[in-house]
């Protein structure tokens, strides 16, 4: 039996299916797993808008800050925020003139998924050089949520970027409910990506109503969770689900598929995997710009 464990070890070594084990003793995807799901360059468009100048001029940007995900064998999975979820959105925020407060849950900085960081994209690495202050000493969420009620003339919308860290931390966290049902009551927009949508089970703490029961929404399938484990992105399979709890909770999930799909109902805008980044980015920016001048 060992041996044949053995053999199927040195088989996915080989072959580059092995997710690659980091020195904290968690494991990033396998080569193949980095080929076939991330590149050097992203597709984002560098769109021109009639620049946002009004007083609603901020985003909320809500980051993990936690980077291991336990899976169901007990590994680690290397993860945090999507580099390209979080930051070609922000892109075509930023030109559509808005800025960005920079949040965690408790204040310690933000974590990426440096693994998927795009390289040789001039624009994703220059607005992450250009935030990375704000990324390393983000708001602590708390604080932020004691002092809402006064903020929501400076905002436009909260976003919450994907990645399976959003999974971590974020969905238990009493301030993500808060600054939720705020953005709700408040009538500012909230935008996500991939596997940020788990933080809208937030709402649900404190055994209340979810708030986007009957929302149309675009989310990262779990079908393709499960099957990701054979080519080496994740070290096992998830002990979290996304899409089929959010159905669970009356959300009406849009896409089968890890696409580029969007979405809009209501305030609520979602796109369903990094392949959804650009096409979301230009969605809020749109829809955004639009809203504030009605």
């Amino acid at each position: 039996m060992f041996a044949s464990i053995r053999n199927h070890t040195m088989f996915k070594q080989i072959f580059g299916l092995a997710p690659k084990q980091e020195s904290d003793g968690s494991y990033s995807p396998s080569k193949l797993a980095l080929k076939l799901a991330t590149a050097d360059k992203t597709d984002f468009e560098n769109s021109s808008y009639s620049k946002y100048k009004g007083e609603k001029s901020k985003v909320l940007v809500v980051f993990t800050e936690q980077k291991n995900m336990e899976m169901q064998n007990g590994k680690a999975f290397s993860t945090g925020n999507h580099p390209v979820e979080a930051l070609v959105p922000m892109l075509h925020l930023q030109n559509a003139g808005f800025d960005f407060e920079i949040a965690t849950p408790t204040g310690k900085p933000v974590v990426f998924e440096m693994w998927a960081f795009p390289k040789k994209d001039e624009h994703v690495t220059r607005i992450y050089n250009d935030l990375k202050d704000r990324f390393e000493k983000p708001t602590a969420l708390g604080a932020f949520s004691k002092t809402a009620a006064k903020e929501v003339p400076s905002y436009a919308a909260v976003f919450i970027p994907g990645g399976h860290g959003a999974l971590l931390g974020i969905p238990e966290d009493e301030n993500v409910s808060k600054t939720l049902r705020w953005a709700h009551e408040n009538e500012l927009f909230t935008i996500s990506i991939c596997h940020g949508p788990g933080a809208l089970f937030s709402t649900t703490l404190e055994n209340q109503k979810f708030l986007y029961e009957g929302y149309k929404m675009a989310v990262f399938p779990d079908s393709i969770d499960n099957q990701t484990p054979m080519i080496g992105y994740l070290p096992g399979k998830m002990k979290q689900k996304l899409s089929e709890r959010l159905k669970e909770y009356g959300a009406i999930v849009v896409n089968k598929k890890a696409d580029d799909t969007v979405c809009v109902d209501r305030k609520l805008i979602t796109g369903a995997s990094p392949l959804a980044s650009n096409a979301l980015g230009k969605l809020a920016a749109t829809t955004l710009l639009a809203s504030l001048k009605s």
